[in-house]
């Protein structure tokens, strides 16, 4: 191989590599990268967080997990990004979202905790659960 075709090999591996946090995910990636993307794609709601449902290991979280649970929601996948690093990274490269946790809903991305929040608030999380066949367990609760 000539120096220049390897010389252009090698700066299109690093410009490729560029969005990355670290150059140490490059070979990785593109396989996390395809993991993710089929593991938010083939479920209704996907949530990456930091330990686990029945245990959560921060606040923000515990928080989404609360939030789901005045839904009624509990049939959801969860990871937990602490237990495995290559996950956690490649969920912020995926996402483009240098947070946990990070909820998707029938494969999009709808953010972390803060806009959960948001969503619960104003009743916008009720008409997504909505959307993907699932009725809200607030519609159902007696108005004070």
């Amino acid at each position: 191989m000539s120096f220049l075709v390897r010389s252009a090999l090698q700066s299109f591996k690093v410009t490729r590599c560029l969005n990355l946090s670290t150059l140490r995910y490059c070979s990785s990636n593109a396989t996390i990268h395809d993991k993710i993307d089929k593991l938010v794609k083939n479920n209704k709601i996907v949530l990456f967080m930091k330990g686990v449902p029945e245990a959560p290991r921060c606040g923000f979280s515990n928080l989404v997990i609360r939030i789901l649970e005045m839904h009624g929601v509990d049939n959801f996948d969860a990871h937990d990004v602490l237990e495995d690093e290559v996950l956690r990274q490649g969920i912020k490269d995926f996402s483009q979202w240098p947070t946990i946790p990070q909820v998707y809903i029938d494969g999009e991305f709808l953010g972390g905790s803060d806009i959960m929040l948001d969503m619960h608030k104003n009743g916008e999380l009720v008409e997504e659960l909505k959307k993907i066949g699932i009725k809200s367990a607030l519609l159902d609760a007696p108005k004070a």
